[in-house]
């Protein structure tokens, strides 16, 4: 049986979180830098974010390799900062999960065991499972962590599910939300209709994870028929690795269009046209030009640049920024200051107490 989702953080979940997915800060000879990990925790909680994800792509799923063996201490260290900001009861705490099925429910397991509420189940690098397999998979990891599913794009090691996979997924207990992350609409419909036809319909929240769609993803209404009735679904909220930088204007941004929704206030035109600004920082930032071969690399580039890493360093050598990445994001910064929160980020430096 799985250890049962807290209340208040279901209510959270569903109402709709925004979730910043956290980097890894390394030392030059790659050991963790714990003093900036710590700070960059305590950077998103200051923020204003509704929880936090690590363990996940953007802590580079390199952190399980054995010459590492990263996973249990920066889950430990962000446990113990969320414990320390007094941030509630309520603020959602999410690990990461990979690896074939033994793997995945250690890692549960762990997660559970440091207080974490969610699992987010990654099913990368699993090419040689069938669906059912994955399926069977994810149950034995719902037996043990609240699961948080994840359509994985195939640019980063992801892969294309059959829509009988996503319903297959809807129905399993302890299934709270599917983060949505395939970078394709075709692909991101299968998740909707799937939940709108899944009997746990009102139980699953939808989360984009659409890094290249955020702001359409978080507007759009869904109206899927089912079983003759019409399902109405949204994406509540999102858990992204863009939401890792410039994060006090992404919480600033995320909650006037959840209020704007909720009265009816928003400009389409101005809506239309802050999509396109964000999707083009989001090019820069996840190196599209490259087929996203510097899309953490992107993340730490802007947080060095703003004195929350020492550097871009990564477990994977071939994790860097690409030619041209830096010179892009130059670009969408200075044509898109709006959305940059250099100045806060300067007086969180200076006032953090640690």
């Amino acid at each position: 049986m799985a250890e049962t989702i807290k209340k208040e953080v279901l209510t959270r979940l569903k109402e709709g979180g925004f979730i910043p997915a956290h980097p890894l800060a390394l030392n030059e000879d790659l050991t963790i830098d714990e003093a900036s990990q710590r700070r960059l925790t305590r950077y998103y909680i200051s923020c204003g974010v509704d929880g936090i994800a690590i363990g996940v792509h953007t802590t580079q799923f390199e952190i399980r390799d054995p010459e590492y063996s990263y996973f249990e201490r920066v889950l430990a260290i962000a446990a113990d900062e969320i414990a320390r900001s007094g941030a509630g009861s309520s603020f959602i705490k999410v690990a990461g999960i990979c690896g074939p099925v033994q793997q995945a429910v250690k890692e549960a397991e762990i997660a559970v065991s440091l207080g974490y509420d969610l699992g987010l189940l990654s099913m990368g690098g699993l090419d040689n499972l069938s669906e059912d397999e994955l399926i069977a998979r994810a149950k034995a990891v719902a037996r043990v962590i609240p699961v948080f599913g994840f359509y994985l794009q195939p640019s980063v090691e992801g892969r294309v599910f059959s829509y009988s996979f996503w319903e297959e997924f809807c129905k399993i207990d302890h299934i709270y939300a599917i983060k949505a992350a395939p970078f394709n609409r075709y692909y991101t419909l299968d998740v909707i209709r799937a939940v709108c036809n899944s009997p746990r319909n009102n139980e699953i929240a939808l989360y984009t994870g659409n890094d290249d769609n955020i702001v359409l993803d978080l507007i759009t209404p869904y109206s899927i028929k089912a079983d003759n009735r019409l399902v109405e679904k949204r994406f509540a909220g999102g858990l992204l690795g863009h939401f890792a930088v410039w994060t006090k204007k992404s919480v600033e941004l995320f909650h006037f269009i959840k209020e704007g929704l909720r009265e009816n206030s928003l400009n389409h035109e101005e809506i239309l046209k802050i999509a396109g600004e964000i999707t083009d920082m989001n090019g820069a930032l996840f190196d599209v030009a490259n087929n996203f071969k510097g899309s953490i690399s992107g993340i730490h580039e802007i947080l060095r640049r703003q004195g929350l890493m020492k550097g871009t360093w990564c477990l994977n050598p071939r994790e860097q920024l690409s030619k041209g990445q830096s010179e892009e994001l130059d670009r969408v910064t200075s044509q898109y200051a709006r959305w940059t929160d250099d100045e806060y980020v300067k007086l969180f430096i200076v006032n953090d107490k640690g």
